[in-house]
């Protein structure tokens, strides 16, 4: 799953660049489902952008991080949307 090379710095990966998972135009409850699942797929640490377009994502993505035992780093209005880092927690 991994889209790219990072030098072979896998024991601190909150360092390397985060990925970008698309979740536009999935509706409530899909983005934090599928975030979820990606999430689960990860490293402990490792950093993941959601792009969003559902509104409710804002309410959403911060309680499934909160419930989950991962770190919401930074929030962003964008156009269209809302785009959320999430570090992956260690469970």
């Amino acid at each position: 799953m991994p889209e790219h090379g990072d030098g072979g710095q896998e024991d601190r990966p909150s360092t390397s660049p985060a990925l970008v998972y698309d979740l536009k135009g999935l509706n409530c409850p899909l983005p934090v489902l599928k975030a979820k699942k990606r999430l689960a797929t990860m490293r402990p640490g490792s950093r993941l952008w959601l792009e969003t377009t559902d509104p409710l994502a804002v309410i959403d993505i911060p309680a499934f991080c909160t419930e989950s035992g991962h770190r919401l780093i930074e929030t962003a209005a964008v156009s269209g949307g809302h785009r959320f880092l999430v570090e992956r927690g260690g469970g």
